[in-house]
């Protein structure tokens, strides 16, 4: 499983320089967060107008299962969204529905100007992703109906919020309640959908992928930063 697993870089600090570096940065994809890091509308615009080349998927975590927010992420450039804290399929059908334009789904067509993406809604741009997290009790009671749901790439593991509505942490998760990550990846399964998560740490993102998840997020920007400063002390260690 680990040669079919797609490792992402999840990018908090909202600096659009760093973010775009990050995609050619070896990892397979790349999520720029709106929810719970410093990237404002702003930063997500700067972000995707440094691209030269779509190197991996970059997609974007919207602040909520919001179509103005799914729509403007789109418009400005993200290959797709991940649409937090979706507890239901009619929540699911929302988040594609918010994603696609006519007839598929509601979003408005209207690019933002300046940008390369002028497909007209016509003329086949390529489909959205739309990946939704699935990280309360109740998103778990419904993830069957959620995966099945039609135009839906991915269903995404919020370890952290789902651990802290099932009464555990992350770590128990992954061990003790394993029985829940289970049932998310047989959804999946069922629904031929990928089941990805957040791992974020090397042994979090190590276990996602043991336990059969295919998409997971393997660092944050913080950590890759933090991972090349350790050069220095490398250098001095070599300098004796």
């Amino acid at each position: 499983m680990t040669d079919q697993a797609r490792l992402g870089v999840w990018a908090m600090l909202g600096e659009p320089r760093t973010a775009a570096a990050l995609e050619h940065a070896g990892f397979d994809w790349l999520v720029l967060d709106a929810q719970h890091g410093h990237f404002d509308d702003g930063a997500v615009r700067q972000t995707l107008m440094l691209r030269r080349e779509r190197r991996v998927p970059l997609l974007v975590r919207t602040r909520a299962n919001d179509a103005g927010l799914i729509g403007r992420a789109l418009d400005a450039g993200a290959d797709g969204v991940v649409v937090p804290l979706v507890e239901s399929a009619a929540e699911a059908e929302a988040a594609v529905s918010a994603a696609n334009h006519p007839p598929r789904g509601i979003r408005s067509w209207g690019p933002l100007p300046g940008l390369e993406r002028t497909d007209s809604p016509t003329g086949g741009p390529p489909a959205p992703f739309v990946a939704v997290m699935v990280e309360t009790a109740q998103g778990l009671a419904d993830v069957e109906a959620i995966a099945r749901t039609p135009g839906l790439a991915l269903v995404f593991v919020g370890p952290f919020d789902l651990s802290l509505s099932l009464g555990t942490t992350v770590d128990g998760l992954l061990d003790g309640h394993a029985s829940a990550l289970q049932r998310i990846l047989a959804a999946c399964e069922a629904a031929g959908v990928p089941a990805g998560a957040f791992g974020a740490t090397v042994p979090r993102a190590r276990r996602f992928v043991e336990l059969g998840f295919t998409w997971v997020v393997a660092a944050l920007d913080t950590g890759v930063l933090d991972a090349g400063g350790r050069i220095a002390d490398e250098v001095r260690a070599a300098g004796g």
